[in-house]
């Protein structure tokens, strides 16, 4: 079976961040490159994970993550 994921090295990982789509800031935990796809269809998407000041984390497009004001 083909992975479904594959961790990708990030130079803002573990600073704070902003999602730029939400406005929504955080620190950058990790960016994966993921299959989004269906079954017989792969599709990969590079995914930024970002955890929330309330701890719980959210996800978006590695094109809309950028360093936080003030870093």
């Amino acid at each position: 079976m083909p992975e479904v994921y594959e961790y990708v090295p990030h130079r803002l990982l573990r600073q704070r961040v902003r999602d730029i789509a939400s406005g929504a800031e955080g620190e950058l935990m990790a960016v994966v490159n993921e299959n989004v796809g269906s079954v017989g269809f792969e599709r990969w998407a590079w995914i930024a994970y970002i955890r929330g000041s309330s701890g719980r984390e959210f996800t978006t497009a590695v094109a809309n993550v950028q360093a936080a004001a003030g870093q």
